[in-house]
């Protein structure tokens, strides 16, 4: 029962205390000429995740998701080009298994 009790009460601070985190725009923090990436961008970086998280083990420059996005479509298309590559990957998996 008090291990219940403590769940739902962590569960409610985590919930009420991260809706009082601050948003921090992009655009106010990069240069006018840097290039923000959107839709077609996420889907590329979604690809390429697997390689771009193997060399962030290896080097501070190499980051598996770019900060300066336009939001929710680089968002989608994050997701939906790692989906992309997870079944291509599954597909090409499955081939060498049958």
């Amino acid at each position: 029962m008090k291990t219940k009790l403590f769940l739902l009460i962590a569960v409610a601070m985590t919930i009420v205390l991260t809706g009082c985190a601050d948003v921090s725009h992009v655009q106010d923090c990069l240069p006018v000429t840097e290039h923000t990436y959107g839709f077609w961008g996420g889907v590329w970086h979604g690809m390429i995740t697997w390689f771009s998280f193997i060399g962030s083990l290896f080097s501070d420059d190499i980051a598996v998701y770019a900060v300066n996005n336009n939001g929710g479509w680089y968002d989608f298309g994050f997701v939906g080009g790692l989906g992309l590559m997870l079944r291509v990957i599954g597909g090409f998996i499955k081939g060498i298994l049958s």
